[in-house]
């Protein structure tokens, strides 16, 4: 990012690897120069997600160094919208966290950053609508962990560059998949399990646990 060149990079790796960790300081370093940063997210629950991973650790920062993050939706109100809107032109916003949504907001005047989680699920039309009316291109990170082959075309022919994360952070539990018949007892299972996942991270602060069950139709 710091290249006159507009960065235009592809970042890799599995889940809980740490690649949220990297757009927050890319977002912080854009915050931080006095530009404007965007998260886009395909889900609103990602996208809400990653606004309380962001707001949880810059609230710890000090008030003049605290960026503004907000928070917009297909769900977020039309008077608190219009609001977002006009804070994003006036230069209020420094990073703005967002869905489809943020591809029909026109007014940004100093944005420098854009960040793509889960890139696959973005087309190259919505890409290109948020783009095109910013004076200049802003720094592009795009960010997976399963590359499709447009993507990894990109990466060889269309100057993306590649960026992996191999490693995980230290103290990470390792993923475990299990497959099994489908019968009542491992759907029990599955339910007990999901069950023992909530009651653990009920009771504490920074530890979270996820699960996941496929079925197959």
């Amino acid at each position: 990012m710091a290249r006159p060149q507009a960065m235009l990079r592809l970042l890799q790796g599995d889940v809980g690897c740490g690649k949220t960790a990297v757009a927050l300081l890319a977002c912080l370093a854009a915050a931080g120069s006095g530009y404007q940063a965007l998260l886009l997210a395909p889900t609103e629950l990602l996208a809400q997600q990653h606004y309380e991973s962001f707001t949880s650790i810059t609230d710890q920062l000090p008030l003049s160094n605290r960026p503004r993050i907000d928070l917009l939706t297909s769900s977020t109100r039309a008077k608190e919208k219009e609001g977002l809107k006009n804070a994003v032109k006036d230069g209020k916003v420094s990073i703005l966290v967002s869905t489809q949504a943020a591809l029909w907001v026109r007014e940004w005047t100093k944005l420098a950053l854009v960040v793509v989680d889960e890139q696959h699920k973005f087309g190259v039309k919505q890409r290109e609508r948020l783009l095109q009316e910013l004076p200049a291109p802003p720094h592009l990170l795009l960010m997976t962990a399963t590359p499709i082959p447009r993507t990894l075309a990109l990466v060889q022919y269309g100057g993306l560059m590649l960026s992996t994360i191999s490693t995980m952070p230290p103290g990470r539990r390792p993923v475990e998949t299990h497959v099994v018949v489908d019968s009542d007892q491992t759907r029990q299972e599955v339910r007990d399990s999901v069950a023992h996942i909530s009651v653990s991270c009920r009771g504490c602060n920074h530890a979270f646990g996820f699960g996941y069950s496929c079925c197959h139709a």
